[in-house]
């Protein structure tokens, strides 16, 4: 498609709107006060001001380069004239100097840009961060698991919690809007922001990016409480999977994916009140996603009747031209995307975007009416956050700021979704009293706990901040659970952190070995350093070579060895597997993931996690769980309920083990036979079979056995997750819709066709029957 071709279709859009809003409610209620408030202000404000709202830069551009460093941070006010005074600017993101702030630091900071903003314009600014697992910015804040790692616990509370709690101590710096959740599925093992988002399948993610939306904003998206932020959904749309495996590179997705499960996460937090979106830095089918008409005004604005505000990622609007060479110069980029949607640029060093467009607009290749479209949604997130009332805060207000309170909710996030994995001879839990050689690289290091956007970009220079607030790594906690004479420590294998984060030092595995001569246990936490977006791009799944030997030559000791796996991603391990007598995924647990690992070796938590995506065994055999019929890779394994586990995987989505044994029995539906239309419930009887207390996730499955397109193996329909006390039962119901089994056809549009449908929960089999065909003539059902 030509570039005219592209401006054409946006221009038309732009006129067809409104008109196409008026068939769809809107997805958030619309607040007439607000929208006076808006109209008002709209009318008093110039072209500058309101190009000036469409503009976001970094807080790096505002530094008073010439001031004591030794004074903290301090914003140059010749610089805040030019930004604020005369372009007008109506958004700053990031962290001062790239490293976390003190509350203090960040009231300091942001209560001078919106005293500045207030006077100059009447506008307050909207400050962004990346708070996206927990208060990961703000010095003294509450980390929490990364998004997999959430995504693992299967527990909606927890993610709720976990928002609710990020957004309380963001907003005890002044700080309004956070950049999460990140809902990309997770679907390539190979990228390296597989930890961001909660796993490879749409529904969980969906569900818990719903919960996030819930938890930072609160119930009401039209009024932003004191305790609350603005979540901004990303990436739209389709970032987990390029085909390279590489950030930023392109992805090759099908519309009926797209529809499906990309867009299914977004559709279902719009429809819960999500104020802004941010879009993806690549492209599908070669087209980037920032100059995606389709996508962005009708997919989301339009066929949503969606008022929110939709913001670039970092400097997408530049790769237009620099990288994609969709456009021929900046000015021509950014017309591209403003016409194709997008509200504010995250430029974000160069304010020259102001300047363009405005010659844009005064050239009428970019209509006014985009520019007040744009606005609008600024100033309603403004308007809904009551920044025109409070632009900043007091951390007096905020008492729970890092409390004990909040880290015992975080504590349980990381207990709730570490994996078991294999656990032979019930090794785990250990036996108090014996003695533990700790080794691997990441025994002792807070960085490759918490992974990237933690404190720091990478997560690198971080060590003496997570001394200085007294968090434990592995071996510390290890320490204060089993005793100081009961741990010994000899890594074997380091990573230079002076490096890149692969880089290790030169191995010491002769110094494990014999170490290992005076433990009952080996207990070897390997896995990966922090590393974030592109910069961890890599060439080899496979764990390093270095670790690898050290696991080979510990095994060769005949102590029992138990693996720890830290990591963002699953590196291949199907040499050294065989080799361990018990496995546990940790991934990136945050700051209280030595804690709870602590907890659950000695038995005083249990596990209750599950693979969020399908552990690969074998580079060329990357997969994920609701694969179709014909990607069978390997011969079918053996057992009872295995009848579809004909992949050749590591380990599973859904698959983990605890400390006690769960029984299903009498699985139920209300309505065995069905249209689009009914509710099916359906009801299984789970009991703790085993000696003690544990936590179940019950995960139900569907199969479309017979389609007019090939279906998918099975998809993820509900989940629940219960406690149980030893010999105790309960009942569990799972609620789905029949338009829940819909899958989109090849016309792109929804179908539920009559036929048999396999469903599954545990070992618990049974078919349903939809009997009557129908297919949806609106974009989503």
């Amino acid at each position: 498609m030509n570039k005219k071709l592209i401006l054409s279709l946006a221009l038309s859009g732009l006129v067809l709107t409104a008109t196409a809003q008026t068939t769809v409610a809107p997805a958030i209620p619309k607040d007439e006060k607000i929208e006076q408030q808006i109209e008002t202000l709209l009318k008093k404000m110039t072209l500058d001001e309101k190009i000036g709202q469409m503009c976001e830069l970094e807080i790096g551009v505002l530094q008073d380069r010439k001031a004591d460093p030794s004074n903290g941070y301090q914003l140059s006010e010749a610089i805040l004239d030019s930004v604020i005074g005369k372009y007008k600017i109506g958004s700053i993101l990031n962290t001062p100097g790239g490293v976390a702030q003190t509350p203090e630091t960040w009231n300091r900071i942001i209560k001078r840009i919106q005293e500045k903003s207030m006077k100059e314009i009447g506008i307050p600014c909207i400050y962004g961060v990346d708070q996206i697992h927990g208060t990961t910015y703000t010095l003294g804040g509450t980390f929490f698991p990364q998004g997999i790692n959430m995504g693992a616990a299967f527990n909606r509370e927890l993610t709720r919690r976990g928002a609710e709690i990020s957004a309380y101590e963001t907003k005890a710096g002044s700080i309004p809007w956070t950049y999460a959740p990140v809902t990309d599925l997770g679907r390539d093992p190979r990228w390296p922001r597989q930890w961001e988002n909660y796993g490879e399948d749409c529904y969980v993610n969906a569900e818990m990016g719903r919960e996030a939306v819930l938890g930072f904003q609160g119930n009401d998206p039209n009024k932003i409480g004191k305790y609350n932020v603005a979540a901004c959904m990303k990436h739209f749309l389709g970032y987990g999977v390029p085909v390279s495996g590489k950030d930023r590179t392109p992805s090759s997705i099908t519309e009926q994916d797209m529809r499906e499960k990309h867009f299914a996460p977004y559709l279902e937090m719009v429809r819960n009140g999500a104020l802004s979106v941010m879009i993806n830095s690549a492209m599908n089918n070669g087209l980037p996603f920032h100059a995606n008409y389709e996508l962005l005004t009708k997919w989301l604005k339009e066929d949503l009747n969606w008022d929110g505000m939709i913001v670039t990622d970092w400097a997408d609007i530049n790769n237009l031209y620099s990288r994609d060479h969709i456009a021929k110069d900046k000015k021509e980029a950014i017309k591209l995307a403003i016409n194709a949607g997008i509200d504010m640029s995250m430029d974000p060093y160069d304010w020259k975007f102001c300047t363009l467009l405005k010659e844009l607009v005064q050239e009428g290749e970019v209509p006014m009416s985009r520019i007040d479209d744009a606005v609008r949604r600024v100033l309603r997130m403004k308007y809904r956050l009551d920044l025109f009332e409070k632009p900043y805060y007091d951390l007096k207000d905020f008492p729970l700021f890092g409390s004990a309170e909040h880290a015992a909710a975080a504590l349980q996030a990381a207990e709730e979704s570490m994996v078991l994995l294999k656990n032979t001879d019930d090794i785990l839990p250990l036996a108090k009293g014996k003695k533990i050689l700790l080794t691997g690289p990441n025994a002792n290091s807070m960085r490759t706990l918490n992974g990237g956007w933690s404190y720091t970009w990478q997560g690198s220079n971080t060590e003496k901040l997570y001394e200085a607030y007294g968090y434990h790594p592995i071996l510390k906690s290890f320490t204060d659970k089993f005793g100081a004479e009961n741990i010994i420590y000899e890594p074997g294998v380091t990573y230079n952190n002076q490096g890149n984060w692969w880089d290790e030092n030169a191995p010491e595995i002769d110094k494990a070995v014999a170490a290992a001569a005076n433990a009952d246990y080996i207990v070897a936490c390997i896995g990966e350093n922090s590393y974030c977006e592109t910069p961890g791009n890599l060439t080899n799944l496979t764990l390093s070579q270095n670790q690898l030997d050290l696991v080979k030559a510990l095994a060769k000791t005949g102590k029992p060895v138990i693996l720890i796996l830290n990591e963002g991603r699953p590196r291949l391990i199907a040499d050294i597997e065989p080799l361990a007598k018990a496995v546990v995924d940790i991934m990136l647990p945050g700051n209280y993931g030595g804690d709870a690992l602590a907890n659950l070796l000695a038995g005083d938590a249990n596990f209750s996690g599950k693979m969020p995506f399908t552990y690969p065994k074998e580079i060329n055999s990357l997969i994920t769980y609701d694969y179709k019929p014909c990607e069978h890779i390997g011969k079918q394994m053996e057992g009872a309920y295995n009848y579809d586990a004909q992949v050749s995987v590591q380990w599973a989505f859904g698959y983990g083990l605890s400390y006690t044994t769960f029984a299903y029995s009498n699985l139920k539906v209300n309505k065995p036979n069905f249209t689009a239309d009914d509710v099916l419930t359906f009801s299984v009887d789970v009991k703790n079979t085993g000696n003690r207390v544990g936590k179940e996730s019950i995960l139900l499955f569907s199969s479309d056995l017979v389609a007019s397109l090939t279906p998918d193996n099975r998809r993820l329909r509900a989940f629940e997750k219960v406690e149980l006390k030893p010999g105790e039962a309960k009942t569990v119901t799972l609620t789905l819709k029949g338009s829940d089994l819909a899958f989109v056809g090849y016309d792109g549009k929804w179908i539920l066709e009559a036929g048999d449908f396999r469903i599954q929960a545990g070992d618990q089999v049974m078919n349903v029957v939809c009997t009557d065909t129908k297919k949806w003539e609106t974009p989503n059902k």
